[in-house]
């Protein structure tokens, strides 16, 4: 009897250790197979190519470009970027910087696209990170100020390249708006000598050098590829995001209604030259205001303390200490 039961349970863990080995090798074939796919995905001679790589070499001017991997570093930037670009978007909003990446970056001349600039920032952003977290470690900080350490770090890190972007930005908005006078003229000068407004703001483009002859240039070309010239102007425009600019392109937009704009350019030129102006004065005056705080400072904090050794020693001799 008692062998009989020995042999039962002798099957019956031979039995459990067989479906045990069972599934061990079916989750190892799964795991093989899944890496041999990985594997043979990165060969060219055994994946498929795909339509858009069969029909790229039948589409005029599109540029050539290899599949990537799918383990590859395109295809994580691909998969990081949006969600970087959607982080780094709120969190400009929440500190107040309203305008677009896209448009900085144009402005600037970075040669970035808006991913691009959100993982640089990630990146800097990480490396911050992980310094403040080894320093922290290292200085042996007390919790609360290592978690605000490690917190900051980063975020100042983030709003300093943020800054930076801003502010040039801003520098080339004011460089358009103080060559904006001088452009107007040259192109009322234009129109009003005969000059088609394509072919003058050609010529403005071409002859001058500074940001607006440059803008001007794409304007131009941007006519050439058969857009309207008033639809190239106001997208300048709106890459300007200035005043002036929208008031410039609503004149020449009566180009083809009016049949003399001169008067009316003269006077639009008159007008950012009275807006240049005042804000000129409104930065001078800023500055001359700015120059009485440290003077102010150097003057009140010695007659703070000789008002305060008087005021001492009279509560010393009140109190009898």
């Amino acid at each position: 009897m008692l062998g009989v039961v020995g042999a039962d349970v002798a099957v019956a863990g031979g039995a459990e250790g067989v479906r045990v080995i069972d599934r061990w090798a079916v989750l190892a074939v799964l795991v093989c197979w899944v890496g041999a796919t990985l594997v043979l995905s990165s060969l060219r001679w055994f994946r498929s190519p795909a339509l858009i790589d069969r029909l790229r070499p039948y589409v005029a001017g599109a540029p050539s470009r290899d599949r990537v991997g799918v383990l590859s570093a395109e295809s994580v930037r691909d998969v990081v970027a949006p969600i970087v670009s959607d982080v780094g978007a709120r969190l400009g909003r929440l500190f107040g910087v309203s305008d677009e990446v896209s448009a900085r970056l144009v402005r600037t001349g970075s040669p970035l696209d808006v991913a691009g600039f959100r993982l640089k920032q990630a990146a800097w952003a990480g490396g911050a990170l992980f310094g403040a977290a080894v320093v922290s470690a290292v200085v042996g900080l007390v919790l609360p100020v290592a978690v605000v350490c490690t917190i900051g770090a980063p975020l100042l890190v983030f709003l300093v390249l943020e800054q930076r972007l801003l502010a040039a930005s801003q520098d080339w908005q004011r460089r358009v708006l103080l060559e904006l006078p001088v452009v107007i003229e040259q192109l009322g000068m234009l129109l009003s000598s005969g000059y088609s407004l394509g072919a003058a703001i050609g010529r403005v483009g071409a002859r001058g050098s500074g940001a607006c002859a440059e803008q001007f240039r794409v304007v131009s070309s941007r006519i050439r590829h058969g857009v309207s010239e008033v639809d190239a102007l106001r997208e300048f425009a709106r890459l300007g995001d200035l005043a002036a600019l929208d008031r410039l392109v609503g004149v020449l937009a009566l180009n083809w209604e009016a049949g003399d704009l001169g008067a009316l350019i003269s006077s639009e030129a008159r007008a950012v030259r009275r807006a240049v102006q005042r804000d000129q004065v409104e930065l001078i005056e800023r500055r001359a205001q700015q120059v009485w705080i440290p003077v102010t400072v150097a003057t009140l904090l010695p007659g703070v303390i000789f008002m305060a050794v008087p005021f001492v020693d009279a509560m010393r001799r009140l109190t009898g200490g």
